[in-house]
């Protein structure tokens, strides 16, 4: 049972970041705004983010890429998280965007969604894995 749910996680993984990577791709701007001000040439960035996050996906969906996918994903998760302190910046300080509601519960989950991506991955198996 515990396997079945480690393959339905890395399928809702794997269809969020390929999702996610085609709208980064096909409609950039949407993201320019929350792109840090110190992130040089913003809209090439953004592209590749999508690229990355496409290529992570298909990396997931496939038993030989898997582990490295899961890695990489971890990695980006954590690389982008900048962005996403960008965007709380931007929405609270003008207050025209999306809230509390919205930034505090996403910012908490950067952690676990670095840590979905290795267990996606079979990088770690914490928590699934009995103890002896």
């Amino acid at each position: 049972m515990r396997d079945r749910g480690a393959a339905i996680g890395r399928w809702l993984l794997t269809a969020a970041y390929f999702y996610v990577g085609v709208v980064h791709v096909s409609r950039p701007a949407v993201f320019l705004p929350i792109v840090p001000h110190w992130v040089p040439m913003p809209r090439e960035v953004v592209v590749a983010t999508g690229v990355c996050e496409i290529a992570g996906a298909i990396g997931l969906a496939i038993p030989r890429t898997r582990w490295l996918a899961g890695l990489m994903l971890a990695l980006y998760a954590l690389c982008v998280w900048p962005a996403n302190v960008q965007h709380a910046i931007n929405d609270l300080g003008s207050g025209t965007g999306l809230g509390l509601w919205y930034h505090v519960p996403r910012l908490l989950a950067q952690p676990l969604i670095i840590w979905w991506a290795l267990h996606a991955g079979g990088v770690t198996r914490w928590p699934s894995r009995r103890t002896a």
